[in-house]
């Protein structure tokens, strides 16, 4: 297990544990010292804990008991580093909608368990209207999405089609999460 820094939140490149999602808590029961958190690690999550705590106003005792409460309750799910695609060599990034063939539960966690396995595919998501997954993969250039469309995302169980769109260049990505509703607290 990771050593933690000392006066500093976890800071676990993987996903925090979180509790049963069921057994969560909402939005209602955060108060202002929780959502001032969520808004400063948002923004930098290498805040130190004494950082931190002088940013929301409370000593760092309690504050680091709040991260940790936040954590384990799965308001907080992880921390890592924003890195930029096309320094590293991911010049590509392509929206793929992807339809499946069959829509029963066993062909669907096969296909769902393939994708979690690809590196390329750095987001999944469930839509609404035509096709049945909308993916977002990186790439180093369009050949080599080419090759990853035709050698392997089309060749998932399940799959029937591909429907591809390119971004043309970013206006905003990796945003921090809306919280101003909480501010009514």
């Amino acid at each position: 297990m990771a050593r933690k820094a000392p006066n500093r939140p976890s800071r676990q490149s993987s996903s925090v544990p979180a509790a049963d999602p069921d057994a969560q808590p909402g939005p209602a029961a955060l108060d202002r010292y929780d959502i001032a958190i969520l808004r400063a690690l948002q923004a930098d999550a290498r805040l130190t804990n004494l950082e931190l705590a002088e940013r929301i106003g409370l000593s760092a005792a309690p504050t680091w008991r709040r991260v940790r409460r936040l954590e384990e309750q799965g308001y907080i799910t992880g921390y890592r580093a924003e890195i930029d695609r096309r320094k590293v060599g991911l010049g590509v990034l392509a929206f793929v909608r992807m339809d499946a063939e069959r829509n029963n539960a066993a062909a669907t966690r096969a296909l769902e368990d393939a994708i979690r396995r690809l590196p390329e595919v750095v987001a999944c998501h469930y839509i609404s209207g035509a096709g049945t997954f909308e993916l977002h993969v990186m790439a180093t250039d369009l050949d080599a999405y080419s090759r990853l469309a035709m050698d392997t995302l089309l060749k998932l169980p399940n799959v029937k089609d591909l429907h591809t769109s390119f971004s043309l260049g970013e206006v905003k990505s990796g945003g921090a999460l809306p919280l101003q509703h909480l501010d009514d607290r």
